[in-house]
């Protein structure tokens, strides 16, 4: 007696058919709203001569700081140069991604305040 074999769906069948999250959280900026978490995507700029958050660069945030990037402690250095920034402790910062790479994203949980490059106004926006 021959097996009736079921035939499997696709990959592509079957991810159209589950619901997608987004792809980019922060859409076409550098940061987006997660509930009262801020996502905010990075490009790191370690060994720098001064600990800074500088201006927006496409989707991406560039931030300055002086430590080396050895083993993740130029990521360190930027998650504790940050908290203060945003009015939270060290440990309501986490590092989604890029702990030893110039692109990271942060997760700040419930900032209780946001750095004047949240509100400044860009040349390209209306």
């Amino acid at each position: 007696m021959a097996s009736k074999q079921r035939s499997k769906p696709s990959a592509k069948a079957v991810a159209a058919a589950e619901p997608r999250a987004p792809r980019n959280t922060t859409g076409d900026t550098f940061f987006g709203w997660d509930g009262e978490v801020l996502v905010l995507n990075i490009l790191g700029k370690p060994a720098a001569s001064k600990d800074a958050i500088g201006k927006p660069k496409g989707t991406q945030l560039k931030v300055s700081v002086t430590a080396a990037p050895k083993d993740g402690k130029a990521t360190d250095h930027m998650v504790r140069f940050l908290a203060p920034l945003f009015g939270v402790a060290v440990a309501d910062i986490e590092v989604v991604f890029g702990q030893e790479n110039v692109n990271k994203q942060l997760r700040i949980r419930a900032p209780k305040k946001l750095p004047a490059v949240f509100t400044e106004k860009t040349p390209d926006a209306a």
